[in-house]
């Protein structure tokens, strides 16, 4: 008897949890929409109460001001790991979607005489709005112009040279992230043509003043990080400039400066950051240990002196293609 009293009282227990775990959650989602409950979560392609409670609310007080008219708003959960995991969020409520895609981080820098600020390619540590970081920084942004540039001919598996065209757009931000103008912060294809060697072709479209083309291989880091932009694959990148076309969106990148100090704190002091109430993503966590935050106001005069001590002479001129292949036909394409 006391044996079954015992399993009674467990049961009891262990339902009165699972109660209160979905009266937590319930009131955690209560101001989201309820079709959009079901991509709430830890898993892969989800998205963490937080960053879409702030990425909403971002998107509501924008459209509330009348400076956003698109439908659709972006939200980016820095915490979780790179590669080809789905961490940039394409959310429309309008049609009620919900679009996970991967996306890059900042690498950051190792340079000598410094902190080593650098980030590795699965998992970020180190966060700032620092010029010349090439660092991430979390917070609230607004999409701006689209701008397309040449980067260079690739030869394509038909053998034929082809121009990479990348479309890049401007993010402007607020706050912590004010600043992204001035640091060329925006979102773009992760591919570029790693430059070899210039072709000769006056009258080109691309050609430089003198007449030259750029000529390369083509490169695509979807799994790799940026300078600090956001990039996405390139197929990705299409979808993405489509719902941009005419209409700035919002963006909200998670973590934000406090949120990164507030974790940094509880991991040195011995805590649990989930029971703290604070969010980080628990595998990133795990292999970074504890995240930093570099500010502005800290890093940049330090960068600045290493820029004026390691200045660069001028880059010399690629070398001229050689071979057959070479010819003004080919590189006018």
């Amino acid at each position: 008897m006391r044996l079954i009293f015992l399993m009674l009282a467990l049961v009891g227990l262990i339902a009165v949890a699972a109660a209160g775990f979905r009266s937590f959650a319930a009131e955690q989602l209560s101001d989201i929409p309820p079709w959009l409950w079901g991509h709430v979560g830890d898993g892969d392609g989800q998205i963490a109460p937080v960053v879409l409670r702030r990425a909403r609310a971002l998107y509501l007080r924008k459209v509330a001001k009348g400076a956003i008219k698109n439908p659709c708003y972006f939200a980016m959960d820095a915490t979780r790991p790179a590669g080809f995991g789905r961490r940039f969020y394409v959310i429309c409520e309008a049609d009620q979607t919900f679009r996970a895609v991967s996306s890059g981080h900042g690498k950051g820098r190792n340079l000598k005489s410094i902190p080593d600020f650098s980030n590795g390619l699965r998992c970020a540590k180190n966060f700032s709005n620092s010029m010349d970081s090439w660092l991430t920084t979390g917070g609230s942004y607004v999409t701006g112009e689209i701008r397309t540039s040449f980067k260079g001919y690739y030869r394509a598996s038909q053998g034929n040279l082809v121009p990479l065209m990348r479309s890049f757009v401007q993010f402007d931000g607020e706050g912590d992230t004010a600043n992204a103008r001035p640091r060329s912060i925006g979102g773009h294809p992760a591919e570029i043509v790693r430059p070899v060697c210039r072709i000769k072709a006056p009258g080109n479209r691309y050609a430089d003043e003198k007449g030259y083309v750029r000529y390369g291989k083509l490169l695509n880091y979807s799994e790799g990080r940026s300078n600090g932009c956001t990039s996405w694959t390139p197929s990705d990148s299409e979808k993405i400039f489509a719902l941009l076309n005419g209409k700035p969106a919002t963006l909200y990148i998670y973590p934000e400066s406090t949120d990164i100090v507030a974790v940094g704190r509880a991991v040195k002091a011995g805590q649990s950051p989930a029971r703290a109430g604070l969010y980080w993503n628990a595998s990133c966590l795990k292999e970074i240990r504890s995240p930093n935050f570099w500010p502005r106001e800290t890093l940049e005069p330090i960068l600045m002196r290493y820029r004026k001590a390691h200045m660069r002479p001028p880059p010399k001129p690629l070398p001229l293609c050689k071979g057959a292949a070479w010819t003004l036909k080919t590189a006018s394409q």
